[in-house]
């Protein structure tokens, strides 16, 4: 599971509910691993249940009424849901107010990237290397957006491909997606500026095929080094 695919079926929130099935509970956990957004995410919406759920329980508790005032008050508070409720109404109120203040705007805010072209100066061949090859040197300014030209050569074909940016910590940078009528030519990938940082990077493709779901490892089928230098 990527990034967009998280966001996409809303993985923070159905995960802290419980709502995810064990299969996409496991990929979405092997992937907020490595994403520092969705793991901060998480430890904000499950801090922010917490605080909601405590509060809203010492309110019900507060103002539980007596029987005499239950019986003179039933015909318009049949609507209160008792006080073991408040849990699942804080977790309700922490996911709204959640929403509302964080998920929805960063959608925005993405959306509206999104909608505009990238425009870069500079692009980079980069290639395949072998055993103690030296990888080939990417120098730009700090946030500078840049262009990487390669060949796309799998060594298996496949229905699509998905290609993945790696640090040299081994997280995910950024993902692609690659139809088969993109073999045997040359790609050019736009890298937005303050995506990455000084070091070594891999971007390496997998072949997918419609028994994806099958439990099979992915199968690599290219994998391109370079090193990204900045300009002083």
């Amino acid at each position: 599971m990527d990034h967009s695919e998280a966001v996409g079926i809303k993985a923070v929130e159905k995960y802290i509910l419980g709502e995810l099935s064990p299969e996409l509970r496991e990929e979405f956990e092997e992937h907020y691993v490595d994403c520092p957004e969705c793991a901060s995410d998480i430890r904000a919406l499950a801090r922010f249940s917490e605080v909601s759920k405590l509060v809203l329980e010492e309110e019900a508790g507060a103002q539980v009424p007596s029987a005499a005032e239950r019986g003179s008050q039933r015909s318009w508070l049949t609507w209160l849901r008792p006080v073991f409720a408040a849990p699942a109404i804080a977790l309700l109120v922490a996911i709204v107010i959640y929403q509302a203040t964080v998920t929805i705007p960063a959608l925005k805010e993405r959306a509206g990237a999104q909608s505009v072209a990238q425009v870069y100066e500079s692009s980079f061949r980069v290639r395949g290397t072998t055993r103690g090859e030296i990888p080939s040197s990417v120098t730009v300014a700090p946030n500078e957006s840049f262009g990487l030209d390669f060949d796309f050569i799998p060594s298996k074909n496949f229905p699509q491909y998905k290609g993945t940016l790696f640090d040299s910590s081994g997280g995910t940078v950024l993902t692609l997606k690659l139809r088969a009528e993109a073999a045997n030519k040359e790609q050019h990938l736009v890298i937005p500026g303050g995506l990455v940082q000084p070091g070594s990077y891999q971007l390496i493709f997998v072949g997918e095929s419609a028994m994806e779901n099958s439990g099979a490892k992915p199968e690599e089928v290219q994998r391109l080094s370079f090193a990204i230098v900045f300009t002083k």
